[in-house]
């Protein structure tokens, strides 16, 4: 069944996921449904302990079982521990058929590849699994399906209980004997200044355990993650490397290609009718999307315009900015260096917001839902201004959605930046490999070779008339990049489906299928 994005839904997939195939960003707008519940194991005698020994001691107070699923964040990136620490211990007991949930998986959880291949992990759910996991999903290797959903798309599946957590494992710099859990206090310098993406965890799974390296006097306050929602803490050695967060993608770029998309993004701004004293903005984890921040402040100081609220993933150069007095709040839900993880905790300006209330779009009402900017990147464009942020030109499962179709979808302008060819392969294409953002949440395109405006944005063309900048439709990018490098033969994929695309309200945006046995990855 063909859905709004014209993407071919197979029936299978319907019917054994129980979802319908994606009708619009829109469509559940004011559609009630009911919350979900969770067990809860009461503490009321006083002399009671939550403190546990060690992590195989834990699994079993949680009464680890096969085909529980386990949730787990990923506020350390590619510095995080908890995870491999408590998946390998489950391993060691023998439990099978399991399947995880986490905000997302990189190449720090590489170590669940070959639990993935023995069958311990059999599905798996994240806004998207960079590294060794998207190649063994890609080649078929995990036993069910692996969803991938973005920031606030996971919430809203926890919430209507699509997803149900059985234990949730919560990585936090400090805690109490209580389990109040805190971003920051580590005595070992395991800080990651937020725990946002674990709120919802704790609220709604069965079991709740803080693995913690630095255990402080109750209370500890202010608690990210409250000790009501907290059944066990176990103290270890070391939860998390903060020096590994700013890896990859969120490492600022001096790429002059990169550097300039990123000035044409800024200059295209300050001709839009949003740009004007107290906006709301976010950039991407992308380092154009990162440089077009840097770029905009030029425009702030001249134009003594102020953004009312910088949100989102926060870096060092949104905290120097909010220092120089050119942005009043930042709203955090997730840090991708240490300077930022260092601001929040003497800013009181810059303060934590949960996933929740930054993007679930089944909540009555989100952050996102304020933006007048966003920037982000992409690693195709189509010529529906559709966006792929998951899979690799290559059929490879190798990015994450993040928040991406969240502020895409609430921001009044969505401006996506990416370069006309990603090495040899065009990023701006007719039909992207697999769509991930629909284009009706798409409004502008900035590549190395000029900007699109989505046709169904005039009000964002009439406003661009007579900027002094290469403005070309979405066809003549594709064009110029089909002339340089020619058109792209189609990724082969065999029949079998190893993943989902899931939109924002849970239905199906598109399918992921396993990469054909002679493609080499």
């Amino acid at each position: 069944m063909k859905n709004a994005v014209g993407r071919e839904i197979p029936e299978e997939i319907l019917k054994a996921t129980g979802k319908d195939v994606f009708k619009g960003s829109f469509a559940m707008h004011q559609v009630a449904y009911k919350a979900a519940t969770h067990t809860v194991a009461p503490v009321i005698d006083p002399n009671y302990s939550k403190l546990v020994g060690s992590i195989e001691d834990v699994l079993k107070k949680c009464g680890i079982h096969d085909g529980m699923t386990l949730s787990f964040h990923h506020h350390f990136r590619e510095g995080d521990h908890v995870c491999s620490m408590v998946m390998e211990a489950v391993h060691k007991m023998g439990i099978k058929d399991l399947t995880i949930c986490a905000s997302s998986l990189g190449k720090a959880q590489a170590s669940l590849v070959p639990m993935i291949e023995d069958g311990t992990v059999i599905n798996i759910q994240a806004s998207g699994v960079r590294g060794p996991i998207g190649e063994a999903i890609s080649n078929g290797k995990l036993k069910g399906l692996a969803i991938m959903r973005g920031h606030g798309a996971r919430v809203r599946a926890i919430e209507t209980g699509e997803t149900h957590i059985d234990i949730a494992f919560i990585g936090a710099p400090c805690s109490d004997d209580m389990g109040n859990a805190r971003a920051v206090g580590s005595q070992s310098g395991s800080d990651c200044g937020v725990l946002g993406y674990a709120a919802v965890d704790a609220q709604y799974a069965d079991k709740v355990v803080v693995i913690t390296d630095t255990l402080v006097p109750f209370p500890n306050v202010p608690a990210s993650i409250d000790m009501t929602n907290v059944d066990y803490v176990v103290k270890v050695d070391d939860i998390g490397d903060p020096n590994k967060i700013a890896t990859g993608a969120a490492k600022p770029t001096t790429d002059q290609r990169k550097l300039l998309m990123a000035k044409y993004a800024a200059d295209f701004m300050v001709h839009m009718p949003w740009y004007k004293d107290g906006f709301i903005y976010q950039t991407g984890v992308g380092g154009a999307s990162i440089a077009s921040t840097k770029y905009l402040a030029e425009h702030l100081r001249n134009d003594n315009i102020h953004i009312g609220v910088a949100m989102g993933g926060i870096a060092q150069t949104i905290c120097e900015l909010q220092h120089e007095g050119l942005i009043n709040k930042i709203a955090d839900t997730q840090d991708f260096d240490t300077a930022a993880i260092e601001d929040i905790k003497t800013n009181p300006n810059h303060y934590e917001i949960t996933t929740s209330q930054y993007a679930d779009p089944f909540n009555k009402g989100a952050y996102v839902n304020k933006l007048d900017f966003v920037i982000l990147g992409a690693l195709e464009v189509d010529t529906h201004f559709n966006v792929n942020v998951v899979v690799g030109s290559d059929g490879v499962i190798t990015g994450a959605q993040g928040g991406h179709p969240d502020t895409a979808a609430g921001a009044k302008c969505t401006i996506v930046i990416a370069p006309l060819l990603q090495g040899r392969s065009p990023a701006i294409c007719t039909d992207c490999t697999t769509v991930t953002t629909p284009g009706e949440t798409v409004d502008v395109v900035v590549t190395d070779y000029g900007i699109a405006i989505n046709p169904k944005r005039q009000d964002i063309i009439e406003a661009a008339k007579g900027c002094d900048l290469p403005i070309v439709t979405i066809e003549e990018l594709r064009d110029t990049a089909y002339n340089i490098v020619g058109k792209p033969d189609p990724v082969q994929f065999e029949d079998r489906v190893v993943g989902i695309i899931e939109a924002r309200d849970g239905s199906i945006m598109d399918v992921v299928r396993q990469v054909k046995k002679d493609v080499e990855i």
